[in-house]
């Protein structure tokens, strides 16, 4: 590594920052180590956001941050046109490994007019769905959706939650351990997450059928780097 570690075999820093992981008992090797997490510290030594995990195992990518925080136009894209919208999805990273956690992204242009139902209507609109495969290779986390604005219906009188114009939405996803996500991996070690976006589009006459468009992101998952340190470094265990 080229650059500063801090040295903590108390954990007394790690206290101080409240990230002691307190999942392992205290004779177990991993006893000590903090949340794997990243602070965002502004330029003033403020913090202002924090992402971490439970696992020890598992984090988020620097870029799936950055995807959060300042938004982007995300990598690979593919775009899909239909009558009602313009659909383009991608990701915050290219490529991962077993237990990173990144960001995909999905951006919607609604044609003029043109109008879909956000979650939570209530009734017999149909609201938009993201849904993504399950598997034991990795986990897909809930979708974050921007907040809708109320439109009227005069003709049936009725306040409805809806996006219209541009709108983005954005879901993480944990890739698996290397036992859980290896079984899946094809000859040049990629693995593939396929979803569907639902919708029902409505402009101010009608509303039209509902779609479904296939999603489909491609990763290579790299190899975790399973070399030691230099025996002069290693922690030896105590000697009674």
């Amino acid at each position: 590594m080229h650059y500063p570690l801090l040295s903590d075999p108390e954990s007394k820093i790690i206290r101080a920052f409240d990230i002691l992981n307190e999942n392992f008992p205290r004779d177990n090797p991993w006893f000590g180590v903090p949340y794997p997490g990243t602070f965002l510290i502004d330029e003033r030594g403020v913090d202002k956001a924090k992402y971490f995990e439970d696992d020890h195992r598992e984090s988020y990518t620097a870029a799936s941050i950055l995807a959060h925080e300042f938004g982007g136009d995300g990598l690979a894209k593919t775009t899909v046109e239909t009558p009602h919208l313009s659909l383009s999805y991608g990701s915050s990273d290219a490529s991962l490994s077993p237990g990173r956690r990144a960001t995909l992204i999905v951006d919607i242009e609604l044609k003029p007019r043109m109008h879909v139902y956000a979650p939570g209507v209530e009734g017999s609109y149909i609201p938009i769905e993201w849904t993504i495969s399950d598997s034991k290779g990795w986990i897909a986390h809930p979708t974050s959706y921007p907040a809708s604005r109320k439109l009227h219906l005069p003709a049936i009188d009725e306040t409805v939650p809806v996006y219209e114009g541009r709108f983005r939405l954005t879901r993480d996803l944990t890739i698996g351990q290397p036992q859980e996500v290896g079984p899946l991996l094809g000859p040049e070690r990629t693995v593939t997450i396929e979803g569907v976006f639902r919708y029902q589009a409505c402009d101010d006459r009608m509303c039209y059928i509902p779609r479904n468009i296939p999603l489909k992101w491609t990763f290579p998952i790299d190899r975790l780097d399973s070399q030691r340190a230099p025996v002069e470094l290693q922690r030896k265990a105590k000697q009674n």
